[in-house]
């Protein structure tokens, strides 16, 4: 039988009866084929008395498995794999557990789409939001869950290879090379990703956080033109929201146009169109990188708080906007304000449903409460309050209920966050 919903948004993922503290993930990926081979050792810790682990995996095939290195009986099925682990063992028992699978990873399909693993026309990326982890390495995949990581990937020698984690070594071995990645900090699995191609680096910046663009060459010059002013771009977001949470910031660029850009832990990655030269998309790139402190170090501890990454990384344009030049964040929130009152009010921003979780209208409504909550604090209350809030949750999941214990102000927020009929702005 199977376990209850962690999630009713995602209610085919995730498990309360254990947390994994640490996935070491080796991976050997031939792209001509889009073949897959995998290793991945999972240290987990339970969380409830248990006999049975139910990990997230989805298409690719399980080789074997084996927990505190004995073979392991186990099933697979719906995207589940679970492992026995010959007797209940007590909340608390920590165990090491690995899995060998392999197969041609392909996106999962469901309400947002295609979501996970994807191949290129030269290379291959992930796009794990909310669901897609499992597409290529087994695991307990809930944002409530965090993990550190490492991962090594093989692939062959003319391509390289972008992941979570710095870069510790590259190897040559026969015609592939192999790439290793040092111990990540804590994140959720859908921010976990490997995305391989023609790349190579670009420095934007050196300064206290290295900036470095991934493209292909021939991509360059549109990318150094688009990303000139990355470095004070990152300098802004740390005066307003505190000190960047990782040891670096990477930008992948895909030789091909993706629909839309997806950030992960650390990193983002960016279609061909995005970063053509024209400087067109400069709120996107300021939204991505948002993403690092709201969605990635503070991450939301159920997908129905989605506003809280996406209300911070939008409203972060508007901010970018206004120390650049632009427009100021009120104009612009004002000018948002005026299109979603035309649109139909029937989104509950606070707990949208999962068809409605990557509404644009979600992203909006979300910039205007935090900007309603800046009119009514004062700039140095509010941005005192941002920076409290990346402090005190670094590198953990956090809820509006964390929020409204922080600034206080329901009445406010349970008009913004609650009731589908727009406020109007203070």
């Amino acid at each position: 039988m199977r376990e209850p919903a962690l999630d009713p948004y995602v209610p085919h993922r995730g498990s309360s009866a254990y947390t994994v503290d640490h996935y070491d993930l080796d991976l050997e990926y031939k792209v001509a084929s889009n073949r897959l081979d995998g290793a991945a050792t999972l240290e987990l810790r339970l969380l409830e008395d248990t006999d049975v682990v139910e990990l997230d995996l989805v298409r690719l095939r399980v080789e074997h498995v084996t927990v505190e290195r004995q073979r392991a009986p186990y099933k697979h099925s719906g995207g589940r794999v679970r492992v026995r682990l010959g007797r209940v063992r007590r909340a608390g028992t920590r165990l090491t557990l690995a899995v060998r699978y392999s197969g041609r990873p392909a996106p999962a399909m469901g309400t947002w789409g295609d979501v996970g693993w994807e191949e290129l026309t030269d290379g291959s990326l992930c796009a794990n939001q909310p669901d897609g982890a499992p597409t290529w390495f087994p695991c307990n995949d809930h944002p409530s869950h965090r993990a550190t990581f490492r991962i090594t990937v093989t692939t062959e020698a003319d391509y390289a290879v972008v992941t979570n984690g710095e870069l510790e070594h590259v190897a040559r071995k026969g015609s592939t090379r192999v790439w290793r990645f040092g111990r990540t900090d804590p994140m959720c699995t859908y921010l976990a990703a490997v995305h391989v191609g023609r790349y190579e680096p670009l420095v934007l910046a050196s300064s206290r956080v290295p900036q470095v663009a991934h493209a292909p060459r021939a991509q360059h010059h549109a990318v150094a033109a688009d990303l000139v002013r990355h470095d004070q771009l990152m300098r802004t977001f740390e005066d307003l929201f505190g000190p960047y949470p990782f040891t670096s910031y990477r930008l992948v660029v895909t030789a091909d146009p993706l629909e839309i850009p997806l950030e992960a832990q650390g990193m983002s990655v960016f279609g061909a169109q995005h970063l053509d030269g024209t400087g067109s998309w400069d709120r996107l790139v300021a939204h991505e990188l948002a993403h690092q402190w709201f969605g990635n170090s503070v991450s939301v501890a159920r997908w129905s708080d989605i506003w809280l990454n996406e209300g911070f990384a939008c409203y972060a344009e508007w901010l970018w906007s206004e120390a650049s030049g632009g427009p100021t964040a009120d104009r612009l929130a004002r000018e948002a304000h005026a299109r979603l009152a035309a649109l139909p009010q029937d989104l509950v921003v606070g707990d949208p449903g999962p068809e409605n979780m990557f509404d644009d209208r979600l992203y909006k409504r979300g910039a205007l409460t935090l900007h309603a909550l800046r009119t009514v604090l004062g700039d140095d209350a509010f941005f005192d309050a941002v920076r409290e809030w990346t402090r005190s949750h670094r590198h953990a999941s956090a809820s509006t209920a964390d929020l409204r214990a922080l600034v206080g102000h329901d009445a406010l927020l349970d008009a913004w966050l609650l009731d589908p009929a727009l406020p109007a702005l203070p």
